[in-house]
């Protein structure tokens, strides 16, 4: 037994949720899954139906949901999860065809159309794919289709992989400029403290997400069959806020959980941005993984970056980690090794190396050639969030 819910902000965030208009709504692989024995129907019929009277209230839904390898586990009589890169595509191949099989059989029921969408990594990291996702998703909501979106675990390796279903969330709210992300899980939310171990942890009811205090409060487990913990929602909760989407996790199986959510009951913890929303084409540079570099900068190039949001210069650049061709994703890191922002870099690793601390006068003598006045310009720019 918890003690009472905590708020780390005044408690108004609630009532705004019966505003929002465009959810996706992430469920993972212990609520989808029944005990490692298979898709637990009753509960994705339970979903369902609370999707289709989300629908009747004018809302549009996305909807994220694991379960692929588990369930391509369960039939295949597998009891442990492969740990090989093809024994988890194979899982997730034979899974995918339950998990979307169940999925439309129930909104069938309600006159609903269902339609799946399988992303990778590099669906979101090339321009040209990102932006035909996005036009794909907004064409299946304006349709009054509800997409079923999962990674497509079958093709995905290491190097293309999001991460996590709870990430991949977060980036659909991108796509589709959602205005809330819920993440059920089989928690009941993010409490002050590990509530395994310490018997009178609180929840957090509704935080700011700058609030510094978060980072500590969620924890690192995971569960058997999933890949995600608390703290992977935490950081799917600022990946959403990029555009000013609100965050709520909370128990997928508590009853009408997403119809409670709607009528701004004190479900689970609410996390809310307090960012401004991002554009469209920086959201798309923040949500790239992979990073091909790194860019070390001075105090002061730092702190014009974080306090002006300026372009990056030649001069304020101290080192260059990795290599990376013109127009990658690159990290830019202070003296003390802190996360700047990250951007796409007008110059190659080999180039930018010629130009560290170089002005602008020094360009052309250094590379040959004339070359761009900044090293990352802000338009491509995406600065960390200080969460202090």
């Amino acid at each position: 037994m918890t003690a009472s819910p905590i708020s780390v902000v005044p408690a108004s965030g609630r009532a705004k949720l019966a505003e929002t208009r465009r959810w996706v709504v992430k469920v993972g692989s212990s609520l989808v899954t029944a005990k490692g024995l298979g898709l637990d129907h009753d509960a994705i019929r339970d979903w369902c139906a609370q999707i289709a009277a989300l629908r009747a209230t004018g809302r549009q839904v996305v909807l994220v949901s694991s379960g692929a390898v588990a369930e391509g586990m369960a039939r295949l009589g597998l009891k442990q999860r492969p740990t090989t890169l093809h024994g988890l595509q194979g899982a997730a191949a034979v899974g995918q065809m339950g998990l979307v099989r169940a999925y439309e059989s129930e909104f069938n029921k309600h006159g609903i159309k269902a339609a799946q969408i399988l992303l990778t990594h590099d669906d979101v990291a090339e321009r040209g794919r990102y932006l035909n996702a996005r036009g794909t998703l907004n064409w299946l909501l304006e349709s009054g289709v509800v997409p079923v979106v999962n990674e497509n675990d079958t093709v995905a390796t290491d190097e293309i992989r999001l991460g996590d279903n709870d990430t991949l969330g977060a980036l659909t709210v991108n796509l589709t400029e959602a205005d809330l992300l819920v993440l059920l899980t089989d928690q009941d939310g993010l409490f002050d403290a590990d509530p395994r171990q310490v018997p009178d942890a609180r929840l957090v009811s509704e935080a700011l997400l700058t609030d510094a205090r978060l980072a500590g409060m969620a924890g690192d487990s995971k569960g058997v069959l999933g890949r995600g913990g608390m703290r992977t929602k935490l950081n799917a909760a600022h990946t959403a806020a990029r555009s000013g989407a609100a965050t709520v996790i909370a128990y997928g199986r508590h009853p009408d959980a997403l119809l409670e959510i709607a009528r701004g009951a004190p479900l689970g913890t609410l996390l809310t941005p307090a960012q401004g929303v991002m554009t469209a084409r920086k959201r798309w540079i923040a949500g790239q993984m992979q990073v091909r570099g790194t860019v070390h900068v001075d105090a002061g190039a730092a702190r014009v970056l974080r306090e002006q949001g300026r372009s990056l210069l030649p001069v304020g650049v101290t080192r260059i980690e990795g290599r990376f061709d013109r127009g990658d994703l690159v990290m830019i890191v202070d003296p003390q090794g802190d996360e700047v922002g990250r951007g796409l870099s007008n110059y190659g690793a080999d180039d930018g190396a010629r130009i560290v601390g170089a002005k602008h006068a020094q360009l052309v003598e250094r590379l040959g050639h004339v070359g761009e006045d900044e090293f990352v310009h802000r338009d491509n720019l995406v600065l960390h969030p200080r969460r202090d």
